[in-house]
């Protein structure tokens, strides 16, 4: 369920990958995420925006590449790290419920620090959310530490559709990321109780 890494690629195009990354990081920090077009990305990268189009797609796909990094540490984290978040050493031996309201901590934290990046890659398209590979690996995850309750997959969609980016954004602005934060873990705590 690990997203696979891409496909071994010549040398000059995984430089030019990185190069386009590394400009494009650049000016999303410096500028937001919505004043950034694939023009000045192509242009501060300098490779052609036919390139950068067939490379990414579209800014979403840049997202998308931008957040891969983040999300293979936070999987590795739950496949292999400590416990609570991870299964830890086989004396720890965490619950359910604390492997969930782990997960939705450290989640919110992947979350809250690249808002924008995550909001345009679930977003560029209906559905777009839900064809990201890595949410195909945190359903089956909440899925797995619901397997107690009637139907976990569908829980495991509710604990997720909470944490949508647009959700969070939305929501935040109004409520402060303290309020999310305890308002996700009374959730977790109802369906786990």
């Amino acid at each position: 369920m690990l997203r696979t890494s891409p496909p071994t690629e010549r040398a000059d195009a995984a430089r030019n990958r990185a190069i386009v990354l590394d400009a494009a990081a650049a000016l999303f920090r410096q500028h937001g995420v919505d004043a950034v077009s694939m023009d000045a990305i192509a242009a501060a990268a300098g490779v052609g925006k036919g390139t950068l189009f067939r490379r990414f797609g579209d800014k979403a796909g840049l997202a998308v590449a931008l957040l891969d990094e983040q999300e293979r540490t936070l999987q590795e984290a739950i496949l292999f790290g400590s416990a609570p978040l991870g299964p830890g050493k086989p004396d720890d031996d965490p619950t359910p419920r604390e492997r969930l309201r782990a997960f939705v901590a450290a989640y919110l934290d992947y979350l809250l620090a690249h808002l924008p990046l995550v909001r345009m890659s679930e977003t560029a398209s209906p559905g777009a959310r839900y064809r990201i590979g890595a949410y195909r690996f945190w359903h089956r995850h909440v899925s797995l530490l619901l397997s107690g309750r009637d139907d976990p997959q569908a829980d495991a969609h509710t604990v997720l559709a909470a944490l949508a980016a647009e959700h969070v954004h939305a929501v935040a602005a109004e409520l402060g990321h303290t309020r999310v934060r305890r308002a996700m873990l009374d959730l977790v705590d109802a369906l786990t109780a």
